[in-house]
C-alpha cells in the first residue's frame, strides 16, 4: 500500500479576528459540524487538509504529547500557547479545550482575554472542580455547583470582545455519575447563564444517553457531542438526532501511538526501513506541510540572488 501523496499549494494563514466569525457560520449552517483533536501545528494542518471544520485543541493531546496526565499539570499559560499555534497555522477554526476554566470566575475571565487575542474560534469549560481529572478515569469525577459554574459562564461572557466569540459549557453530569434530569438541568442553567453551546459528555460504549439528551433538549442553544467512546454512531446520526458539533478529540494522537510504534518496531527488527518507505509519508509530504513552498516563492521575490553560489 502507497502512502497519500498529499498535493499542497501555498496554505493562507488566518487573518486576526476571524475564527470565530466562521465558526459562528459553521453552527448557523444547515448539517453537523465536524472538528478533530491536535497538539500540534502538523496535526491542525492534516485536519485542515483532510477537510475537518475545524480544530480541537485537545487538553489530554496537549498533555500525553508532554508525556503527562490529563489532570490539571500544565498551566493555563502551557496550554494557551499550543492553542494559539495551532490557530496561527491553520485557516480553520480552532475550539480549544480549557479544562474547568483553570480556577475561579477570575481565572476565567483572565482565560477568555488571552484565548479571544490569540484569534482562538471559542473554549469549552466544563463544571468540574479544579483541578480536574480526565473524565475517562474513573476517579474523583467531582462537580462544582450549579452557581458556582454559572458564574465562570456570566463571567467569561463579560470580558469578550468579539460577539463571534463562543463559550462551550461542557456538562459532566453523566460522566460523574449523575442522571439525565441532573445534566438537563445543569445544561438548562448553563444556557440561562449565557452559554453559546452545551456540550453533553458520556464514556459509555452506546449512545443512547447522549441520543435521549438530544432528543429531551429544549433550550435554543446548540449542543455538542464527543463520541470518543460510543464510536458506532454516525456523524449523519448525531446531526438527525439534533446535534450541532461532533469532536473526534483524540484519534489523531491514538492512531499517532500505533503508526510510531509500529513503524520503531519494525525498523529495529529489520535493521533497515525498506519495508516502510511505501507507508510512511515522503519527505515531500513533510517538506509542503511545513510551508516550504511559500518560503521558496518569499525566497524568489525578496531574496532573489539567495540561489546563486559565489561563481554565478
Amino acid at each position: 500500500m502507497t502512502s497519500p501523496q498529499l498535493t499542497a499549494p501555498t496554505m493562507p494563514r488566518p487573518k486576526p479576528g476571524t475564527g470565530a466569525a466562521k465558526l459562528r457560520a459553521l453552527f448557523m449552517r444547515p448539517g453537523i459540524t465536524r472538528i478533530v483533536g491536535a497538539h500540534n501545528p502538523l496535526g491542525a494542518r492534516l485536519a485542515e487538509r483532510a477537510g475537518f471544520d475545524g480544530v480541537w485543541s485537545s487538553g489530554l493531546e496537549i498533555s500525553a504529547s508532554q508525556g503527562l496526565p490529563d489532570t490539571d499539570i500544565l498551566t493555563m499559560t502551557e496550554l494557551h500557547t499550543v492553542a494559539a499555534s495551532l490557530a496561527a497555522a491553520v485557516d480553520i477554526p480552532v475550539v480549544a479545550d480549557c479544562d474547568a476554566g483553570y480556577g475561579n470566575a477570575f481565572n476565567v475571565m483572565h482565560m477568555i482575554r488571552r484565548y479571544e487575542a490569540s484569534g482562538i474560534a471559542a473554549v469549552s469549560i466544563e463544571d468540574k472542580l479544579f483541578p480536574k481529572v480526565n473524565s475517562f478515569i474513573p476517579r474523583r469525577q467531582k462537580l462544582a455547583s450549579i452557581e458556582e459554574f454559572s458564574g465562570k459562564l456570566r463571567a467569561a461572557k463579560s470580558v469578550q470582545e468579539d460577539p463571534d466569540f463562543m463559550v462551550i459549557a461542557r456538562i459532566e453530569a453523566l460522566i460523574a455519575g449523575w442522571d439525565m434530569e441532573e445534566a438537563l438541568r445543569r445544561g438548562e442553567a448553563y444556557a440561562a447563564a449565557g452559554a453559546d453551546a452545551v456540550l453533553i459528555h458520556a464514556k459509555g460504549s452506546e449512545a443512547e444517553p447522549v441520543l435521549e439528551f438530544l432528543s429531551r433538549w429544549q433550550p435554543d442553544l446548540p449542543v455538542v457531542v464527543v463520541p470518543t467512546t460510543y464510536h458506532t454512531v454516525t456523524a449523519d446520526e448525531l446531526s438527525a438526532a439534533g446535534a450541532k458539533m461532533v469532536i473526534y478529540a483524540n484519534q489523531g494522537l491514538r492512531a499517532g501511538i500505533s503508526a510510531v510504534s509500529e513503524t520503531f518496531d519494525t525498523i529495529l527488527r529489520d535493521g533497515r526501513t525498506t519495508a516502510l518507505e511505501d507507508r510512511i509519508a515522503p519527505m515531500k509530504t513533510v517538506f509542503d506541510l511545513q510551508g516550504m513552498p511559500q518560503v521558496m516563492a518569499d525566497e524568489a521575490r525578496f531574496l532573489p540572488n539567495s540561489g546563486k553560489t559565489d561563481d554565478q
